[in-house]
């Protein structure tokens, strides 16, 4: 418990940090966020240095950024991330009706990267330098040198131009999941096979393996009750990571995709130079990849009874 409360202060120092890259995007991206504003604010106008004078005023970007950021902190803390500048909408709507896809593109590739990559991870294990363990290892490095940008044209050409199985773009069905999934889940699956196949093969040496074949106990039960445990330890490492990973790629599977996400949203921003909507879409992600980070240090600690978080 007093490595859980630790680890939760931390997660609010390093979430402090992240409100503080977000905010710099505003000073250190190029372009005059007063000139932003002020182009959207008066969109049918020409444009005068006056105005541009008027809105740095009012927006208060003429105070010291120390300043700026404990302002903008205090209205992020209020559950105000300001108003887009290319919609005029809050930040806050825009990124809650976009995040559930996000959401469950990024849990559904997870999904199937573990549904394929355990079993297929300890099957190799069990059985090496056999033909079965020769195709998984191909299939690992095909996997991981597949880049998304790549593989997700290859999968729309195959499933929806050639074959007409799989549509190409939307998100009204299970069918519309099952590309995007594929192409974010692929290299994921791959990866976490590598990690798993590893792992099982160390644990599968161990003593205490070897006596609880001495007692007769059929492989299965030595495979699933005494091996896997301890062998998945760290693959949730991985996992955890690549959950993280898959935040990033997500932006590019939905691009290619037309995945109405947060990822799309952000590119959108981006190219507007929509300065709030690129904040809040930061600082979410920062948020979420930091949760992800603590629970995953959290499950050590159900899935290896050794480890005693409250001596480090």
């Amino acid at each position: 418990m007093g490595y859980i409360i630790k680890r939760l202060l931390l997660m609010f120092v390093v979430i402090l940090g992240v409100t503080v890259m977000a905010f710099s995007l505003t000073h250190f991206a190029p372009g005059d966020p007063a000139l932003m504003i002020a182009l959207s604010r008066y969109e049918h106008q020409i444009i005068t240095e006056e105005i541009i004078e008027e809105v740095r005023a009012q927006e208060g970007l003429d105070a010291p950024i120390y300043i700026q950021y404990a302002r903008w902190l205090g209205h992020v803390l209020h559950g105000d991330l300001g108003c887009s500048l290319g919609s005029g909408d809050p930040v806050l709507e825009e990124i809650s009706a976009r995040f559930p896809a996000s959401l469950k593109l990024v849990i559904a590739s997870m999904i199937l990267s573990l549904i394929v990559a355990i079993p297929l991870g300890i099957i190799s294990a069990t059985k090496p330098h056999s033909i079965i363990d020769k195709l998984v290892m191909v299939g690992v490095v095909g996997g991981i040198s597949m880049p998304v940008f790549w593989l997700a044209p290859l999968l729309i050409l195959l499933f929806s131009i050639h074959l007409h199985l799989l549509p190409v773009c939307g998100c009204d069905s299970i069918k519309h999941l099952v590309l995007p999934a594929i192409a974010l889940g692929a290299g994921m699956a791959a990866f976490t096979t590598m990690i798993t196949r590893s792992s099982m093969l160390e644990v599968l040496s161990q003593d205490y393996i070897r006596a609880a074949r001495a007692k007769g106990l059929s492989e299965r039960v030595v495979i699933g009750k005494h091996a896997l445990k301890n062998a998945l330890i760290p693959v949730i490492t991985v996992v955890g990571w690549q959950l993280m990973m898959a935040l990033q790629g997500v932006v590019m599977v939905e691009m290619i995709f037309a995945w109405p996400g947060v990822g799309g949203l952000m590119v959108k921003a981006a190219l507007g130079r929509d300065f709030p909507m690129i904040q809040g879409c930061v600082l979410l992600f920062g948020a979420t990849c930091t949760v992800i980070n603590l629970v995953t240090d959290i499950s050590y600690a159900y899935l290896d009874p050794r480890i005693r978080y409250e001596k480090a």
